[in-house]
């Protein structure tokens, strides 16, 4: 049931320019997360997924935009995002995960 409940933790992966810069740089890699969850349930979560080491975990509240449509106002959902940066000799590969 554990296992379960970490896998539903992490939704994707976010590839940008920022995130490529990260990983590059920092070995920091980022993640659209579940709204509830904790740094803990986060660092779990990938160690589990993609078998490595964790060093750190930064989480982030993303705020969703006011959009228009048509005469409507409407709000897009907010959002977690996490920066997790590994250990030094791991590194995970998201074209091929």
């Amino acid at each position: 049931m554990q296992k379960i409940k970490l896998a539903s933790v992490l939704s994707a992966p976010i590839v940008s320019e920022k995130s490529a810069i990260a990983a590059d740089k920092n070995n920091q890699f980022v993640f659209k997360v579940a709204k509830n969850a904790t740094k803990l349930q986060i660092k779990n979560a990938v160690e589990l997924m993609f078998d490595v080491k964790v060093e750190s975990v930064r989480v982030l509240n993303v705020k969703g935009k006011i959009k228009r449509f048509g005469r409507t106002l409407g709000k897009r959902s907010d959002w977690k995002k996490a920066y997790v940066k590994l250990q030094s000799g791991h590194s995970i590969e998201l074209a091929t995960a």
